[in-house]
């Protein structure tokens, strides 16, 4: 059994059993066999493909689809523990499973807590028991193409990529940036606006999201990838020109979607894992480099030097309040949250995508020199922990744009008033 202790203890953070079990597995699956692959994948910017061999083995593809499909019925917070535990060692690893869990826990735990017609919802249901069979009984690989390099992902306007209705089905063209699982994934989970007719005016209210199959015509990936860090993700452009896709690859009935966003904003949360992990991992690296315990190093014992100590208990710190803030939000994550509850969840992402850069910073300054070795971890640790905060749609300047406005204007409040 893995010998790392969890990164929430369950009895006090008080855990259910199916939260225990699910972190359990993760942190054993991914210190037995991610740890030792991340590496090659961050040196290669190759996809890990072989993690993902092993989730599908493990029952784990699945774990956000509901107990009635045949999946583990993890809701969102469940999720969110269980992945702190990939990114614990291997962040692109953990942050490419998002992209994948994302199709189903927005189409399963978030939508089945939204208020639906009974018509919709039955739709809804058809509509993804495709997608879960293929999940789950062939290890299909979703991907959540998001970004465009425009305001759409950050929720001010219409996403770029446009669904042409036609009379049974739609016509795609656009582009995805930072694709992440590109030229790897089986589907593509694309948000499009969709367009009655050319002339149509785009609109938020008619984001769709649709499955695109990877190998359907007009489908490209382009572009190198060769980044700083979470170099496994394999972020490239995605592309879509005429593609055909009918009305039965619907992930969400039209409008759906929206809705969830307006309501759910606690979906928006769900690249943290990934680095509240790699946050506790640059904190177990550091306590056992100074201790004389890394493996494959001298047993030589740093940590009696007082600035040893001192930037521990700074790192330490640090840590506790990152997942104590993490933590209260994704616990109060529901549909239609309070305003003091929104702007929690725009600090505990702030907080997580900013800290984990100081907690690497800080284990680098007190581990010396070793440290920038690409032999060790902590290097890596850190590259991938650099651009967390630049991520949409919640990037760390949105969040104190939002919280500031938030804190002094109440809705509907303006200074013309």
């Amino acid at each position: 059994m893995c010998q790392d202790k969890p990164i929430f203890e369950p009895s006090e953070w008080k855990l259910t059993k199916l939260q225990k079990e699910l972190c359990d597995e993760t942190r054993f699956l991914a210190s037995k066999n991610f740890v030792s692959r991340a590496v090659k994948y961050d040196q290669d910017a190759s996809f890990p493909t072989e993690n993902y061999s092993d989730l599908f083995k493990n029952n784990l593809m699945g774990i956000c689809i509901p107990k009635e499909y045949g999946g583990r019925d993890a809701d969102l917070k469940t999720y969110m523990l269980a992945a702190a535990e990939i990114g614990r060692y291997c962040g692109a690893t953990a942050l490419t499973f998002n992209m994948h869990v994302s199709s189903c826990l927005w189409t399963g735990y978030l939508a089945d807590n939204l208020d639906m017609r009974e018509d919709l919802r039955k739709e809804h249901h058809n509509l993804r028991a495709l997608h879960y069979e293929r999940i789950l009984s062939n290890g299909s690989i979703y991907a959540q193409p998001f970004s465009e390099g425009n305001a759409s992902a950050a929720g001010k306007s219409a996403f770029g990529t446009k669904a042409l209705k036609t009379s049974n089905g739609w016509i795609i063209n656009g582009k995805k940036i930072f694709a992440s699982l590109s030229g790897h994934a089986n589907f593509y989970g694309v948000l499009c606006t969709e367009l009655e007719t050319q002339a149509s005016k785009p609109s938020r209210a008619n984001t769709m999201y649709v499955a695109v199959p990877a190998q359907q015509k007009g489908v490209t990936v382009e572009g190198e990838w060769n980044p700083l860090g979470m170099r496994g993700t394999v972020s490239r452009t995605l592309v879509f020109k005429d593609v055909f896709i009918p009305f039965e690859e619907q992930l969400m009935p039209r409008g759906i979607y929206y809705n969830a966003a307006k309501q759910w904003p606690h979906m928006f949360m769900t690249l943290t894992p990934s680095y509240i992990g790699l946050a506790q991992a640059c904190y177990d690296f550091t306590v056992r480099y100074l201790r004389g315990e890394q493996p494959g190093m001298q047993e030589v014992k740093r940590r009696m030097y007082p600035t040893k100590q001192l930037t521990v208990a700074q790192i330490k710190i640090i840590l506790e309040q990152t997942k104590a803030i993490w933590f209260q939000s994704i616990s109060e994550a529901k549909p239609n949250p309070s305003k003091d509850q929104i702007m929690r969840a725009w600090a505990a992402q702030y907080s997580v995508m900013e800290n984990v850069n100081e907690i690497a910073r800080l284990a680098i300054r007190t581990c010396g020199g070793q440290s920038m070795l690409k032999s060790l971890p902590l290097e890596r640790f850190y590259r991938d922990s650099r651009c967390g905060a630049l991520m949409l749609p919640w990037t760390a300047e949105l969040c104190l744009d939002m919280i500031g406005k938030g804190a002094l204007y109440e809705h509907g409040e303006s200074d013309e008033d």
